[in-house]
């Protein structure tokens, strides 16, 4: 019989573990009980238990879109932000869920106008340089 606390070989019908002394005749199947302290309360969600009913937008697309084809440095935190909203909802972090999601729908638009921005600078220039070449003339 092993112990299953400390995976210790014991005697088959010992009482007590050789090597970490728990009590070996109760029954081996561990149960878990909730504290009460953790009970859920309705409306407040349980750390480590998904919360059915709330979404939280995640913008990953927008973000890898925006990173790949407007402005690669402020992508990176839009998408960082962006995969931390899931993970936050599987452990019951709402509000922490919530603020990635803001952070990281704020970086898209932030990459975005970064990105637009560089492009209407660099049609300015071509424009500006295609007027002095044809005027040049």
């Amino acid at each position: 019989m092993f112990c299953p606390q400390c995976g210790a070989s014991n005697q088959d019908g010992a009482v007590v573990c050789v090597r970490c002394g728990r009590n070996l005749s109760v029954a081996t199947a561990p149960v878990f009980t909730q504290p009460a302290a953790m009970a859920q309360t309705p409306g407040v969600p349980t750390p480590g238990v998904p919360t059915p009913g709330v979404y939280v937008p995640n913008y990953l697309v927008f973000a890898i879109l925006a990173t790949v084809l407007c402005c690669l440095p402020a992508g990176i935190p839009a998408i960082v932000y962006a995969a931390q909203v899931n993970g936050k909802l599987q452990v019951g972090d709402i509000a922490g869920a919530q603020a990635a999601s803001r952070n990281a729908k704020m970086w898209c638009w932030i990459s975005f106008g970064v990105g637009l921005a560089i492009g209407l600078i660099y049609m300015l220039i071509i424009t500006v340089g295609t007027i002095r070449r044809i005027g040049g003339h």
